[in-house]
């Protein structure tokens, strides 16, 4: 690979940006295609851009054919952050999970009583405000956030941090009748309908889900489809 290849891929992944080495397997030439680059000219609308965001949202190297040159992807993405305000049994269900699917979870919970090493074994835990917590930890695109302590002096900060860092997943636990009430004090607050509207509430896929261990599952797999596919809009999960 060319220096300044190198140079600008590392770049990018030093600023948490996605980016894919695209080499032609005949000729050996190579380009970097950053994700930025894909909603522009001369990519926007391509068939190489389809291929290299399709590549992107799967998180996997691939070779593709496009336009008769034989490509391939090297994708290089960065490692999905799970920031999840609430120490209840739901996040403690959720750890193991999202171990095993390669999710860094990170839990906030001002409530000392909850945040605690016994509860969340090898879970790195912030006992602290959301104002004082989510600032360091460089919440971004590639960052799922979840919001289960029911507290809006909890909550509320976390999803007005989660909706400014444009997180890729936003899910918030209640019923209906309490989403309501959010979304009255985030309006209040001077977010605009379309940013609300971008929170998943009720939480999770529509599983049916009662237990909190359900509701762990129901919650990876829409973050895992909001990853994946760029799944949106609203669901009908866990109003728990």
């Amino acid at each position: 690979m060319k220096l300044e290849l190198l140079a600008s891929l590392n770049a990018e992944r030093a600023a948490r940006r996605a980016a894919v080495l695209v080499t032609d397997v005949e000729n050996g030439t190579a380009e970097l295609v950053k994700a930025a680059d894909l909603a522009r000219l001369p990519l926007a609308g391509t068939a190489l851009g389809e291929a290299v965001a399709a590549a992107i949202r799967q998180g996997k190297s691939a070779m593709v054919e496009v336009e008769g040159r034989k490509l391939f992807l090297t994708v290089h993405v960065p490692p999905v952050k799970l920031v999840v305000t609430g120490a209840v049994h739901i996040s403690q269900a959720m750890a193991p999970i999202a171990r095993t699917l390669g999710l860094d979870m990170i839990v906030v919970d001002p409530r000392t009583a909850f945040a605690t090493p016994e509860r969340f074994p090898d879970v790195p835990l912030i006992a602290d405000w959301p104002d004082v917590a989510l600032p360091p930890l460089s919440v971004d695109a590639y960052t799922a956030f979840v919001a289960l302590t029911h507290d809006p002096k909890i909550d509320d900060p976390a999803l007005q941090h989660a909706l400014k860092a444009e997180c890729f997943y936003i899910g918030a636990l209640g019923s209906r009748k309490t989403h309501a009430g959010r979304v009255a004090r985030l309006a209040a607050a001077g977010f605009a309908p379309e940013a609300i509207a971008r929170i998943h509430a009720p939480i999770g896929l529509d599983i049916g889900a009662v237990s909190p261990a359900e509701i762990a599952v129901a919650i990876l797999g829409e973050i895992i489809a909001s990853l994946r596919k760029g799944a949106g809009g609203q669901s009908k999960g866990a109003a728990a």
